[in-house]
């Protein structure tokens, strides 16, 4: 990239990091060949290439909003670097979760369910009724059609397997899913 791309890009990336939705959005289009530049360096994962690419554009979108021409580097260097790390960390929590041993989790038997169900007034019933709409409306901005079916399989008690098998997927794209859903709704309050 020629000295004069980079001031063009110090000017776009100034505008992006103002707020400007329109510049973001022509910077992703810009920089997605490099994005997917960089997750094609990590297909032998066990996270699907989609995934890795998505987990990139984490890392794009975050060195838009915290470049600092002044430290030196250039734009597309540091975006490299942040869209790396972001696939990188990304990978990391993937190999974590497959480390938790099955000891860690406790079956319910659906006998003692049903023993430990008590009886709730009409308040309590309201306020979980309202609980359940706002859930909703939560599910329903903030996860795709796709993570909304997975997410009603899996509560319902399927295996990513089931889901799989169901939604034309494989299991791994299921569990994908699963851990998108994890992160999105972690950050959210009922």
């Amino acid at each position: 990239m020629s000295k004069d791309n980079d001031m063009a890009d110090d000017s776009i990336l100034s505008n992006a990091q103002s707020g400007n939705q329109k510049v973001t959005e022509t910077l992703i289009k810009q920089y997605t060949s490099l994005v997917e530049a960089v997750a094609s360096k990590y297909t032998s994962s066990p996270m699907e290439y989609d995934d890795l690419v998505q987990e990139g554009m984490i890392g794009l979108l975050a060195a838009i909003k915290s470049y600092d021409e002044s430290r030196g580097a250039g734009f597309k260097t540091y975006a490299s670097v942040c869209i790396d790390n972001s696939i990188q960390t990304a990978l990391r929590k993937f190999y974590r979760q497959k480390d938790i041993p099955m000891q860690n989790f406790v079956e319910y038997q659906e006998e003692e369910i049903s023993q430990h169900r008590v009886s709730i007034s009409a308040e309590d019933a309201y306020i979980a009724g309202e609980s359940v709409s706002l859930l909703s409306k939560v599910l329903r901005e903030n996860l795709s059609d796709f993570e909304n079916e997975v997410l009603r399989l899996h509560i319902v008690g399927c295996s990513y397997n089931e889901i799989a098998k169901r939604l034309s997927k494989t299991p791994k794209a299921i569990d994908n899913a699963i851990q998108r859903i994890r992160r999105k709704l972690s950050s959210k309050s009922f």
